[in-house]
């Protein structure tokens, strides 16, 4: 049987992934929309997605709208896989299949 992810598997990074996981694909959310919808501090969640987006399961973009910086915040093809594979590894665990 596969191990859990670990990557995903902090809590913190699993609720930010489950919570991208539901977005469609390409869809992203700004900074600010994800910090609130977690319940997370921007330091917190600045330092999770910083873990995430190095394996290359976020990708953040940052732009200008007006005078104002924006960062989006969405999960790559890969992040979405790992997250689908991590999901299908818990489902095995808890039903004890091997």
């Amino acid at each position: 049987m596969s191990e859990l992810d670990p990557v995903i598997h902090a809590q913190a990074r699993l609720r930010v992934t489950a919570f991208l996981a539901v977005l469609a694909p390409g869809e992203t959310l700004t900074f600010p929309r994800l910090q609130k919808e977690l319940g997370m501090t921007a330091g917190n969640l600045s330092t999770h997605l910083r873990k995430l987006e190095d394996a290359g399961y976020v990708e953040q973009t940052k732009t200008i709208n007006g005078r104002s910086p924006v960062t989006y915040v969405g999960l790559t093809d890969t992040g979405r896989t790992a997250f689908e594979t991590y999901t299908r590894t818990l489902r095995q665990l808890i039903q004890g299949d091997s």
